[in-house]
């Protein structure tokens, strides 16, 4: 398994976006203007979404999907990023992991919190909740399916549409991780990579907490 990603093709940056781009990115309007707004001063998400706009129809689609996830689904924010955290760990995503750590300490979630995900659910200090949720996206990444058992302990917590949300949030941004790494999406100027530690855990060749 390679383990850097290397940039395969240039990202397209908001001067060279033409009317497809900005049609494209108008199904994620949050994260356009984002971009739009502070890509000199705050380039999170740039190099991802430039890589993207590579094909504007298709990004598109994605986009649509993707904005259900990120700004109209039914699963708390803290939820989504612990979802989208562990996927993008567990696909040695860098650059997915390294934007939602961000996201991630906004909408609740502490430094103990990120390194435990690195982890998975076994790892102590867990709340059951949280525990589960991480057994899901495992489960999910293993057998594209939430085993019985976790998902009658969901089911207690969270109501079914939030549960086919958290399907669909570990689903959107393994695509997106996919995307990322086969384009070689780079970390903006600016953006901190993951330290040694994090680094050698995710790049080692066995898997997390191994």
């Amino acid at each position: 398994m390679q383990d850097e990603v290397t940039p395969r093709i240039a990202p397209l940056l908001p001067p060279q976006w033409g009317q497809a781009e900005l049609d494209a990115l108008g199904a994620a309007p949050g994260a356009r203007d984002f971009v739009l707004s502070n890509w000199q001063s705050d380039p999170r998400g740039l190099h991802g979404l430039g890589v993207m706009l590579r094909h504007p129809a298709a990004t598109k689609a994605f986009l649509t999907f993707n904005n259900h996830v990120s700004a109209v689904g039914t699963i708390p924010k803290r939820t989504r990023e612990l979802l989208i955290l562990r996927i993008s760990w567990l696909r040695r995503s860098e650059y997915e992991f390294v934007q939602h750590v961000v996201l991630g300490k906004r909408f609740g979630l502490g430094d103990a919190d990120i390194d435990r995900l690195q982890v998975g659910p076994e790892a102590p200090g867990w709340d059951p909740v949280d525990a589960d949720l991480l057994r899901a996206v495992d489960e999910l990444n293993a057998d594209a399916r939430i085993g019985d058992a976790t998902w009658a302990k969901l089911s207690a917590t969270f109501t079914l549409e939030q549960l086919i949300d958290i399907v669909y949030t570990v689903g959107c941004y393994e695509i997106a991780a996919m995307m990322f790494k086969t384009l070689g999406a780079q970390l903006e100027p600016g953006v901190c990579p993951l330290g040694p530690e994090a680094r050698a855990r995710m790049y080692g060749g066995r898997e997390p907490g191994g």
